[in-house]
């Protein structure tokens, strides 16, 4: 078992204890797709898998919020900030502004790349990178701007 899915076995344990139910329903969500990955691909969940499920369950949740605010749907709104609170407590720090532009122009030069078309070069160095600790489609939108002008 990976470090990351015992530590989060565990704070189900202990959210079970303090009848914590959002923290516990968020983790017993975010167990659930670790196990549908190892279910569907036949593998073991690795830390790496780990950061990849919680960065995608992180970002559902950003995009529900988003909808919900629009749709003025406080109660709905409110329940997916808790389970993104929870989720961002699996999450490594976010990088800051500046590491993300510093680890982008290392990987333009890098690849020597100088057009849109060594975009996916880019993305291959920088995802393990950025993975869980920043919003890959802000990422693509940097670098696109940084290879047009």
């Amino acid at each position: 078992m990976s470090e990351l899915r015992a530590r989060i076995t565990s704070d189900m344990k202990e959210a079970m204890r303090s009848k914590d139910k959002d923290r516990l329903n968020t983790i017993r969500l975010i167990l659930a797709a670790a196990k549908q990955k190892e279910v569907d691909e036949r593998v073991v969940v690795s830390d790496d898998d780990m950061l990849i499920i919680l960065d995608k369950l992180a970002k559902q949740r950003k995009e529900s919020i988003k909808m919900y605010a629009e749709a003025e749907r406080e109660d709905l709104k409110a329940q997916e900030e808790l389970e993104y609170a929870v989720l961002l407590d699996y999450l490594p720090k976010q990088l800051s502004e500046k590491e993300i532009n510093d680890h982008i122009d290392e990987a333009l030069k890098s690849t020597g790349a100088s057009s849109i078309k060594d975009m996916g070069k880019i993305m291959a160095i920088l995802k393990p990178i950025f993975q869980g600790r920043a919003d890959m489609s802000i990422i693509s939108k940097q670098i696109k701007a940084k290879l047009v002008g």
